[in-house]
Order: structure tokens, then C-alpha cells, then sequence
């Protein structure tokens, strides 16, 4: 009975929070990102996007108090006083992107055409500039004239989210950017058991037991360690996304070891 009502709870509480979630986001876009107009546009922008790191900061500890998660984190002074960096992170969860936001106050991201029209998060991902992946040319230039701006830049090189914790094949467009910016790389383990808010799971479909949310921030590594640089755009693009995904696989399986 009483782990019965814990999941209940659970369930309840999960509704709860992504309720307030795209609540939350509707009330910023409505109420507090136009008092931030006043401001010029390149100062809009850092204030917009320090707001929202803050917020997702706020919807993470909610979630630790009403007893859904726990969060573990080695490494956040290291996103905190990142800049000049392309910031790269597995993506095995629906919450992936919410959690390196609260732990970088000024970072940019790239995310999906789709939440551009989206009710409650339209506006938020607007009002912060974020990058949409609606064009792979655009987003090359546009990513990397953000990190050489001094920002870090947020991309998942899987493109979605991974099956089953299983790490998927990298796509080409972060060492793109890599290459284009030529700023080191911060690459970010995140591991979440038991597996929850994947892919293939409902915000509902929850686990057993509260879940532990692990993320590991790793030294920064440059990228001419990983590749030849001077080889064709083409070619250097395809060898280090190869490098990467193969990096990633390595630390991940001694990190979960």
C-alpha cells in the first residue's frame, strides 16, 4: 500500500511540475520578457537567457522536493565559468536541455523548428534567441558566432533523444560547428536511472522509484587534438564526428562502470 501511494504521489507530482513547466513559460513570455524590451537588443538577450536559467532552475528544485528526482552534478562551477566553448551532452532524457541551462547563465542552444510555434515556450525560446535546426547552413555560422562572441553554445551531436540509454549515431552538425568556431569543446555525461522521459516514454509512464539524475562536466579538449583541421570542411567534419561519438561511448562506459 505504501509504495502504492508513493507512485500515486509520483504521478501526481510529475503532472504537477510539467504543469507549471509550460505555465511558467507562458507567464514570462506575457508578463516578464516585455519589461526586458527596453533594453538593447545584445542586452535583451543575456537578461532574457539569465532569467530562464534561473527558472529552470527553480522547475529542477521543485521536482527534488516534491520527491521526483534527485539531481547529482560533478563539475557545474566549470559550466558556470564556461565561455568561448561548444558545450556537447548525450541526450537520454526530455529534460536534458532544462538541466544544462540552470547551470549555464548565459548559454545559447539549438532547438527544434517545433517549439518556435509552441503555446508556452513559443515565446521563451524566441525572446532568448535560441538557434533553430530548421536550417543546418544558418545554424553553422549562427552557432559559431555565438561562442566566438564569448557564449558557450548548447547542442546535443545525437540530434534527439537516445533509445533506452543507448548512445545514437552523431550527426555532423556539432563538429561543424566545432570546426567553424575552432573553440575547445566541454563535453557533458548525463545518465538518468531508472530510465525515464526518453524517446519512447510518456511524461506519465513513470519509474518505479524516484530517479537519480546524474551529469559529469569533462575537460575541455580542442579540437585539433581530436582531428586534423586542415583537412577538407567535408572531410574533417565526418572524422570528427566520428571522434566524438567515439569519445563519448568510451566516457560514458567507464563513468556508468
Amino acid at each position: 500500500m505504501r509504495s502504492r501511494l508513493n507512485y500515486c504521489w509520483r504521478l501526481f507530482a510529475t503532472g504537477f511540475c510539467f504543469s507549471v513547466f509550460g505555465v511558467g513559460g507562458l507567464i514570462l513570455w506575457v508578463f516578464v520578457f516585455p519589461v526586458l524590451r527596453v533594453l538593447s537588443r545584445d542586452s535583451r538577450r543575456e537578461r532574457t537567457r539569465y532569467v530562464i536559467h534561473k527558472a529552470f532552475g527553480v522547475f529542477l528544485r521543485l521536482m527534488e522536493g516534491v520527491g521526483i528526482m534527485k539531481m547529482r552534478v560533478d563539475g557545474a562551477r566549470a559550466l558556470e565559468d564556461c565561455r568561448h566553448a561548444l558545450v556537447l551532452a548525450n541526450h537520454p532524457t526530455l529534460i536534458d536541455v532544462v538541466a544544462l541551462i540552470s547551470l549555464m547563465p548565459c548559454a545559447g542552444c539549438v532547438v527544434k523548428r517545433s517549439l518556435w510555434k509552441n503555446p508556452f515556450l513559443g515565446g521563451v525560446v524566441r525572446a532568448a534567441g535560441y538557434i533553430s535546426n530548421s536550417d543546418s547552413d544558418r545554424l553553422v555560422d549562427e552557432c559559431a558566432d555565438e561562442i566566438q562572441a564569448g557564449r558557450p553554445m548548447l547542442v546535443f551531436p545525437e540530434g534527439t533523444r537516445s533509445n533506452n540509454g543507448i548512445l545514437s549515431r552523431f550527426q555532423r552538425g556539432a563538429a561543424y560547428v566545432a570546426l567553424k568556431s575552432g573553440m575547445p569543446i566541454v563535453s557533458v555525461l548525463i545518465d538518468c536511472d531508472p530510465s525515464t522521459l526518453t524517446k519512447r516514454e510518456k511524461w506519465y509512464q513513470i519509474p518505479c522509484r524516484r530517479f537519480e539524475y546524474r551529469l559529469k562536466v569533462l575537460d575541455p579538449v580542442r579540437v585539433d587534438r581530436l582531428v586534423d583541421a586542415e583537412a577538407s570542411r567535408t572531410i574533417a567534419a565526418r572524422k570528427l564526428t566520428r571522434a566524438l561519438e567515439a569519445h563519448f561511448g568510451r566516457e560514458l562506459e567507464k563513468w556508468k562502470a
